[in-house]
């Protein structure tokens, strides 16, 4: 399969591809759907390479079931992603909660210290920061180093570096001990 035929079959088939998206995505993840049709042709592209298309049905009612399916993929990881990101927090909150800070002069040192963090996380230097935000996010090693198009070994590094970066930063701040 060469490129020509593929970008052929791409510009047939992106209405049908783009319909079933949107059928099957929640609507809370269409920002997603870039990443859903890009997923969609990279596995449709992979098979065509294998002779995996039997053509027993249309080619767009192949790539509307891949996209479909990639859509239905997208749903579990973003909200399991999302699950992560509200234990991280309620964590947090149960930590913060813990110091026993009741009164107002405490609340205030709360939010200034979620405020802290939040800086800190943001004076990280692009590569850690990018990479710390999505692990945060939900994502795991792998898919930050295909976002990002870095090795995993590299996210690993960079999610370690980035963390020892972030305590530094609040050491400074006199935020972490």
């Amino acid at each position: 399969m060469n490129q020509g035929a593929f970008a052929s079959i791409v510009e047939e088939t992106k209405g049908v591809v783009l319909k079933a998206i949107r059928k099957s995505l929640f609507s809370e993840y269409y920002y997603a759907i870039d990443d859903v049709v890009q997923e969609t042709y990279i596995r449709a592209y992979r098979s065509l390479v294998k002779n995996k298309f039997k053509e027993e049905s249309k080619l767009s009612s192949w790539l509307y079931t891949i996209a479909r399916n990639e859509s239905i993929r997208m749903n579990k990881k973003l909200k399991s992603g999302e699950r992560r990101r509200e234990k991280y927090v309620e964590r947090n909150i149960e930590y913060l909660n813990s110091c026993e800070i009741n009164n107002i002069e405490g609340k205030i040192e709360k939010d200034d210290l979620l405020n802290k963090l939040s800086e800190a996380v943001k004076n990280l230097p692009d590569k850690y920061g990018n990479v710390i935000d999505l692990y945060v996010k939900g994502f795991n090693e792998k898919e930050i180093a295909k976002f990002l198009s870095i090795s995993r070994g590299t996210v690993k590094s960079r999610i370690h570096r980035g963390k020892e970066k972030l305590r530094e930063i609040l050491k400074k701040e006199e935020i972490y001990a």
